[in-house]
């Protein structure tokens, strides 16, 4: 637009002087055409850019819309039953899942997790680690066996419903442009002090106290304002504020340096107590007191046991155990 609009302007001085020179037109004449053409020349070019703009913006209402009319895949039973408000019992019967029919990720499934437990979920890359997890909040649903609470078959619950009593910290923690509150308390309706006291449980209290303008600090988009372990802490903190009876954690400490780890670590050692818990870890020094281990390959448990009984065993969880500590 800025080259097509010099050229215009040039165009125009070359006719204006020749105009001039033949007497069709005195020189105070062409300066108030000039003028004129200056003072339109602006009003049309922020036209042409808004109308740029608004075809950007087209674009992305499309897909914004085209995401919001997307109907979930797994929607609520027509009479669902109450959700467990403490369960006391996540059982996994003959779990299989496929997302394509002819590599299935799991096989064969049985677990029985009570409150107050905490199963940790160990092996290599592609294991079906994840994958189980996410069956417990409903993503997916088993194409094969089912998984209970407290003996009802979570295909029976509103999805909505179910989620309300499940918390997640996953490695990449989800933050959002607006204040530490308002991260903290997002989706619920909590009080100041009930955020500060899920802080204080969190080790979080005293980095955000340190902030410009404490938990009304508004963050930067995808909290990048912050570190690693701030982040998670938060993350942890929303968890806390939650109070959620199953918990969920997705490789929580695998991104952070040992600092940012250790006081990660004591928040979710604060985070997991009396909760039944899942605990997917790829430092094994973290998961070491856990009531139970279970070592996944090629999408079934092939071993299940404490810490030293599996060590003790020599298996599959010896050799990670292993390989990890000759890398450190």
């Amino acid at each position: 637009m800025e080259s097509v609009g010099g050229l215009l302007l040039a165009g125009l001085a070359l006719y204006g002087a020749a105009r001039i020179r033949s007497g069709a037109m005195t020189g105070g004449d062409f300066l108030m055409f000039l003028l004129a053409i200056y003072q339109l020349y602006d009003p049309i070019r922020r036209l042409t850019r808004m109308a740029g703009e608004m075809q950007m913006s087209t674009v992305a209402l499309e897909r914004i819309f085209g995401l919001l009319d997307v109907e979930p895949q797994l929607t609520a039973p027509a009479n669902p039953k109450p959700v467990p408000v403490r369960p006391s019992t996540l059982c996994f019967e003959g779990v299989g899942f496929a997302y394509d029919p002819k590599h299935p990720v799991l096989r064969g499934i049985d677990l029985e997790v009570h409150s107050g437990e905490t199963v940790a979920l160990v092996g290599g890359s592609g294991g079906g680690k994840t994958t189980l997890v996410n069956l417990v909040p409903r993503f997916f649903d088993p194409t094969a066996g089912r998984i209970t609470l407290d003996g009802t078959d979570l295909r029976a619950f509103d999805p909505r419903e179910l989620r309300k009593v499940i918390g997640i910290v996953t490695q990449e923690t989800l933050l959002f442009l607006d204040t530490v509150h308002d991260n903290i308390a997002y989706g619920l309706d909590a009080s100041r002090e009930s955020v500060i006291a899920a802080a204080k449980k969190a080790h979080a209290h005293d980095f955000i106290t340190a902030l410009p303008k404490g938990y009304d600090t508004p963050l930067a988009e995808t909290g990048s304002s912050l570190s690693g372990g701030q982040r998670q802490r938060l993350a942890i903190a929303r968890a806390l504020l939650q109070d959620p009876p199953i918990l969920i954690l997705d490789e929580a400490t695998s991104a952070l340096d040992t600092e940012s780890e250790r006081a990660v670590q004591a928040a979710l050692e604060a985070l997991m107590e009396n909760r039944t818990t899942l605990v997917i870890a790829h430092r094994l020094s973290t998961i070491q007191r856990a009531t139970r281990i279970c070592a996944l390959k090629q999408g079934r448990i092939v071993e299940e046991g404490t810490h030293e009984a599996l060590l003790a065993r020599n298996g599959e969880y010896a050799r990670l155990h292993r390989l990890q500590f000759a890398e450190a």
